[in-house]
């Protein structure tokens, strides 16, 4: 479809018109106080035929669940965390695969009046600890494969819930445990809504900066009308319509828009258990007849790296295919194009926000290749220079969200600490772009250190934390380089310690060239195991000091031109 098609209609005349109270009116709930996600993400389709999850599991196994199952089962959940005694506004953590057990506890948990936090599987036990220090879980649903790491975690609380989803008779069982099958699934399937207002939160997700600790991103209840006009006309979501996305619900694009967006509508979602092949996802859009699609450039580059063969199989199916987590790269389009027969637009969001700026599939506006697009409805975005005014067009600057005038706007600081992001009336999202005259935004880079590899946004200080913990470093500094299939990769800069030192000049030279490779290999897997797979550093350069200012600041950026 073009994207000039007059059916569609016109971005200008739709965002100048737009009315956040029209939006509000499609909720069963009232903000101003009687509200509850659980009832708008499943309760009010209980009622009908439609399947609220496609499950595709490991070894062959799937399943679908009905809205009415969701009901039900959720409400095993919130009995269960009432028992327990979580209380309206109290933590409940996820550290699960993509299973329907997930999806449970995330309803399960606002059923009961609680916040959802995720915890991404791939994290270690560090991660998982910054992010339960924030929280203070009262309770943590997991599964018998990252029950171990917990053992690992020093936690904020001595009296923290731990229930296990164990499908091992033979696995590992921990004093004090509850069994998902026996202490949740035999609860009552009856249990009625806590309700809660607009500016309660939902959940609670973490970002990451370059001077300090994962900051806590509650995400509040009426985030949900900003949700639903993502889906609705960045996406295009139509009833008709079966929906994948790709991202993972333990960060926030797959748990905003892979599960809560598509909800919101009574839309049905897929869960892959399986990790990312492209073979395996040209398998799945086939045999769920997936005809939305979203996920990231990178997830999108291996289906292109695939080949076409595969992409032949699927042609003419992907009615909408959307991206996000780092900017498209124009080929991208022009292959989906040419071997899929779509159109995949480019979108911009931060966990901060959610989607703000949009190549909108159900909008007609101008769609210009390696663009970000135009706001989203119910925000107004600027370019600001350092002292917060707005340039000219064309002229690189900040990219900022204008506050008074965007009334979708949720996010209001991070969870229990100051939010230097929010000032002068403006959101800072920290991101460099420019606008041209027709009000059309393109993406330049980014103002601070933050890396975006594979999609995912690491914060330095997480990693140079992780890797001072090795016995051998003694000072670190992380930079992104730019990578062809992962957009940047990790690259640490270490100053071993004395000690160490000391023993490679004990060395003959091949000795010392053999041992320094050994060492960066164990130094690379020790992060991965602490932090997490995907932040872990994949090339380590060994330096005598770091470069750093009068103050003792790291200057990255000289490492970044090395």
């Amino acid at each position: 479809m073009s994207s000039q098609n007059l059916s569609l209609p016109h971005y200008s005349e739709f965002y100048q018109n737009f009315n956040r109270q029209d939006f509000d009116k499609h909720f069963v709930g009232d903000f101003s106080g009687q509200i509850n996600p659980a009832i708008e993400c499943c309760d009010r389709y209980a009622h009908t035929d439609k399947i609220a999850l496609y499950w595709e599991g490991l070894d062959g196994q799937s399943e679908e669940v009905s809205f009415k199952k969701l009901k039900e089962e959720t409400a095993k959940v919130a009995n269960f965390l009432v028992a327990q005694g979580v209380k309206p506004g109290d933590f409940v953590a996820g550290l699960l695969p993509r299973t329907p057990q997930l999806l449970y506890t995330i309803i399960g948990a606002w059923k009961a009046g609680a916040i959802y936090q995720p915890l991404f599987t791939a994290f270690g036990p560090k991660a998982i600890e910054q992010r339960l220090q924030t929280s203070k879980a009262k309770v943590i649903i997991t599964d018998h494969i990252n029950r171990p790491k917990l053992e690992e975690v020093k936690f904020p609380r001595t009296d923290g819930v731990k229930v296990v989803l164990s499908r091992d008779e033979n696995a590992q069982k921990y004093q004090g445990d509850f069994d998902y099958a026996k202490d949740i699934s035999q609860q009552s399937s009856e249990f009625e809504p806590v309700a809660r207002s607009g500016e309660d939160l939902m959940m609670i997700l973490s970002t990451s900066g370059t001077t300090g600790l994962p900051k806590g991103v509650p995400v509040p209840i009426h985030a949900l009308t900003s949700f639903k006009i993502y889906m609705d006309y960045a996406v295009d979501l139509r009833e008709e319509d079966r929906f994948w996305n790709l991202a993972d619900p333990g960060w926030a694009y797959g748990l905003y828009y892979s599960v809560t967006g598509p909800l919101i509508n009574g839309n049905s979602l897929l869960f892959n258990e399986a990790g990312f092949t492209a073979e395996d996802t040209y398998r799945v859009i086939k045999k769920y007849k997936i005809t939305n699609l979203a996920g990231s450039p990178t997830a999108f580059r291996l289906l292109i790296g695939a080949g076409e063969e595969l992409a032949q199989e699927i042609k003419g199916q992907l009615r909408r295919v959307s991206s996000a987590g780092e900017a498209l790269n124009p080929e991208v389009i022009r292959w989906f194009r040419e071997e899929l027969g779509t159109v995949i637009c480019d979108h911009y969001g931060q966990t901060e926000l959610g989607m703000v700026v949009n190549n909108h599939h159900s909008l007609d506006h101008t769609k210009k290749a390696g663009s970000m697009g135009f706001p989203m409805p119910g925000y107004k975005m600027a370019v600001v220079d350092e002292n917060g005014q707005e340039v000219a067009p064309n002229t690189p600057g900040e990219l900022a969200v204008d506050i008074a005038n965007s009334s979708v706007l949720w996010f209001k600081g991070y969870y229990q600490k100051e939010t230097d992001s929010i000032r002068k009336g403006y959101y800072h999202t920290h991101d460099t772009a420019e606008m041209n005259e027709e009000g059309l935004f393109t993406y330049v880079g980014r103002s601070d250190d933050v890396i975006t590899s594979s999609g995912y946004r690491i914060g330095p200080f997480d990693v140079e934390s992780a890797l001072v913990e090795h016995p051998a470093v003694v000072e670190s500094a992380v930079v992104g380089i730019p990578d062809e299939k992962r957009t940047e990769i990790v690259k640490a800069y270490i100053v071993l310690n004395p000690k160490t030192l000391k023993e490679i000049g004990t060395m003959e030279e091949e000795q010392q060239k053999k041992f320094k490779e050994d060492l960066k290999e164990e130094i690379s897997l020790f992060v991965k195991k602490s932090l997490a797979a995907h932040a872990y550093p994949r090339i380590i350069e060994f330096l005598d000091q770091l470069p750093k200012t009068p103050s003792g600041k790291i200057q990255r950026y000289l490492l970044r031109s090395k």
